[in-house]
């Protein structure tokens, strides 16, 4: 791995920069340099079998569960299709650069999501942090599909379990027949606390009557406790979901891109098929047009609020998987040659017209929903958590429940299946580029590496199987890897492509990658309108953590969040102040230094001849050489 990766002279920051330091502008010099056919020593990576397999394997990272249930969410809330308008935006000044930024970055460097900074390597904490966050992301992510797992096999009876009261979960307050009571509080203010997660529910609380859904969500699926300090029994039936889901992943990943890339053919394609036949469906039923017109109802003095650019920004790096490193581990194992550029329109396509086709399949349901029970619209769909609530209680009101909510739970679990194991084959990416290939761990095969981190966050999950578990999922969920985390990393990552190791300097790499330049608004987005309107939307976005709109969390419980969010955000300013601190020179002669990109060999058929002896490591130099990263 060393011989074939690592092409500059990886000298000991300690021992000073005397030698020449300023690196050649790759692709200055194009194909002058020796036999085109000698091996350049990056054959071992490994590459997908096939172009389509790159693209299957980001459609299944980045189109997840917030495609299906937070988009028609937030649309909703915020004015309807004028919610439209501010997220197509930042999806072209936003997510379509940063998305790209990081598909070339990978596919150029051929390296993962932490040593493909080697293009600036002063900043190898972004490479950190993206680890850390998708650490974070799959070890929490995964109980999505843990619940989805469980409502799935409790969809085999008839009536559904959660369709009616009368079961031991339920109490007193347990109903299934709350039209008139929804329609008599319809007529009057709602109260301000009004439950973030309930949906039909609601307008039940007011009487002291609870919805079977939400019963069985609560009482059953969570056995959800008074507060974070409430841990209790840990739930066993979801223990056996959880190893279950975790053995899935593992044998999906366990030999790299050459079998994902194979899983990712049905991961990606089933969940859209579903979403078809559930469309096809809920426009067939009563009251589906009225839910369409209300999703697609512009609310024009929405437009002005700040809160609807937040969500849509927030929505934009969340749906597509931006600073996760994810995404440059797989643009890592592309040709070299590929066009990543048509790649990322291709995907952002898919990306936001998946999120957009959604609401039509949810809100048809849900116009369904508000007719069989004769409430407005507004009382149905109050909750973004539609996955678990809102469509489960849909789905208990129509002929063939139990078919349509197998559909429904099965496309779930297939929908966030594919993000994770591509999220965890991006981890493991990352962490085998990083291990030095002689110690214990860099020496193991790449099964028992995939086996020893699924155990990892397997161990960690547990703690979210719990009677409290749903309030440790909320803490990682609102802090470790979502909102001001990845706000953050996308922010550093355009700062340092755009300005310290040059937008036009990128924008030529990618020419030579692809055959032509990018157009130019890519390099004004880098340098200018993404960070600053990143920076815009960091600094007004927190909020303070609560559940249900209820419960607030302890100050400790704050302070644990706050950790979570600073052991990724932190990896940036203190990996630049230690590489600083090690590397001696004037701090200018530091800088140029701890800037000068790492090339791989790969590079070498586009450097002049000169440039090529004083790239190529020395063995004896490097005997001694113990790399930073190796430590980390």
């Amino acid at each position: 791995m060393e011989e074939a990766e690592v092409a500059r002279p990886l000298v000991s920051e300690t021992e000073g920069s005397s030698t020449e330091v300023a690196g050649p502008r790759v692709c200055t010099g194009l194909m002058e340099t020796g036999d085109p056919a000698t091996d350049l020593g990056h054959s071992e990576r490994q590459t997908w079998s096939r172009q389509m397999d790159f693209i299957m394997s980001c459609v299944g990272f980045a189109v997840g569960l917030g495609n299906v249930w937070r988009f028609p969410y937030l649309c909703y809330k915020n004015g309807g299709g004028v919610f439209l308008i501010p997220y197509l935006l930042m999806v072209f000044v936003g997510g379509v650069p940063v998305f790209f930024l990081e598909i070339a970055l990978g596919q150029f460097m051929k390296q993962g999501g932490v040593a493909s900074w080697n293009i600036a390597p002063l900043f190898k904490g972004l490479g950190l942090a993206s680890m850390v966050i998708v650490f974070f992301c799959n070890t929490y992510y995964i109980m999505v599909l843990v619940w989805g797992l469980y409502f799935l096999a409790h969809s085999f009876t008839s009536p559904l379990p959660w369709a009616t009261c009368g079961h031991e979960w339920n109490t007193v307050n347990c109903t299934t027949n709350f039209s008139r009571v929804c329609l008599n509080q319809s007529l009057s203010p709602s109260p301000p606390n009004v439950s973030s997660l309930n949906t039909s529910a609601s307008c039940l609380e007011h009487t002291g009557l609870r919805s079977s859904v939400m019963e069985f969500w609560e009482r059953k699926v969570l056995r959800l406790s008074g507060g974070l300090d409430e841990v209790g029994d840990i739930n066993g039936y979801l223990v056996l979901c959880l190893l279950a889901t975790w053995v899935i992943v593992y044998f999906c990943i366990w030999k790299g891109v050459k079998s994902a890339g194979k899983v990712v053919y049905f991961t990606a394609v089933f969940p859209y098929l579903v979403l078809v036949v559930l469309f096809v469906h809920g426009v067939s039923l009563p009251g589906a047009v009225n839910g369409i017109i209300y999703y697609l109802k512009p609310d024009w003095s929405k437009l002005s609020e700040a809160q609807v650019w937040i969500d849509a920004a927030t929505q934009i790096f969340f749906s597509y998987a931006i600073g996760l490193g994810a995404l440059t581990a797989l643009g890592s194992y592309n040709r070299f040659n590929n066009n990543c550029y048509q790649d990322a329109f291709i995907l952002a396509l898919i990306n936001s017209g998946t999120s957009f086709f959604a609401g039509f399949v949810v809100f048809s349901v849900l116009g369904f929903m508000a007719a069989e029970q004769g409430v407005d619209i507004s009382n149905v769909a109050e909750s973004g958590e539609i996955s678990f609530i809102a469509y489960p209680k849909a789905v208990s009101l129509m002929p063939l429940a139990p078919l349509w909510a197998v559909l429904f739970f099965l496309m779930l679990l297939v929908l966030g299946l594919d993000s994770q194991f591509v999220g965890v084959e991006g981890f493991i990416t990352g962490i085998i580029d990083m291990l030095p290939p002689k110690s214990f761990l860099g020496s193991q095969r790449r099964e028992v590496i995939v086996a020893i981190c699924c155990f990892t966050c397997f161990t960690i999950d547990l703690s979210m199987v719990t009677e409290g578990g749903m309030y440790v999922f909320q803490l990682f969920d609102y802090y470790s890897a979502s909102g001001i985390t990845l706000l953050w990393q996308a922010f550093w990552e355009c700062v340092v492509v755009a300005w310290v190791y040059g937008a036009d300097r990128f924008m030529d790499n990618v020419a030579c990658m692809i055959g032509y330049r990018p157009l130019p608004y890519m390099k004004w987005c880098w340098s200018y309108v993404t960070p600053v309107a990143v920076f815009l939307f960091h600094v007004v976005n927190y909020k303070r953590l609560v559940y249900n709109a209820v419960y607030v969390y302890p100050w400790w419980g704050e302070v644990l969040g706050c950790f979570l969010a600073l052991s990724s955000m932190l990896c940036i300013p203190l990996t630049v102040l230690y590489k600083l601190l090690h590397c001696k020179g004037s701090l200018m002669e530091r800088w140029q230094h701890l800037t000068t990109p790492i090339w791989g060999r790969h590079h070498l058929e586009f450097l002049p001849h000169e440039n090529e002896a004083r790239l190529l490591p020395k063995a004896e130099e490097n005997k001694n050489t113990l790399l930073y990263e190796s430590v980390i």
